[in-house]
């Protein structure tokens, strides 16, 4: 099994050790911890790197925005506030028609 310190991570990915360090941080790409605490990666922490990198540049999304994601998964209740907020966001027909009928008497005025 494949088991490489943080520095090699760094070297075989692309990624800066301390950018590592981040992601960790944030939770998108979690290594295995030795008993002394040293970061180990293995093959599947060097995948999720890999897509990361690709998932940046195929849709030129940042990492704030992935972690947000991840966040909105992992907590039902900021899930259910964005949720809600988003639905305020969007006019319902009614609301629209209002406007419409305010508009049509201000200009008639």
């Amino acid at each position: 099994m494949l088991e490489i310190t943080v520095g090699e991570a760094a070297t075989r990915t692309g990624w800066s050790a301390r950018m590592l360090r981040y992601l960790e941080f944030t939770g998108l790409v979690v290594p295995e911890r030795t008993a002394a605490g040293y970061r180990r990666y293995g093959t599947l922490e060097l995948n999720q790197l890999r897509a990361l990198a690709d998932l940046r540049r195929v849709f030129g999304v940042e990492l704030g925005e992935i972690a947000f994601a991840l966040r909105l998964r992992r907590e039902p209740a900021l899930r259910a506030a964005v949720d809600t907020w988003l639905a305020a966001t969007t006019p319902s027909a009614a609301f629209l028609e209002w406007e419409q009928r305010k508009h049509e008497r201000l200009l008639a005025a």
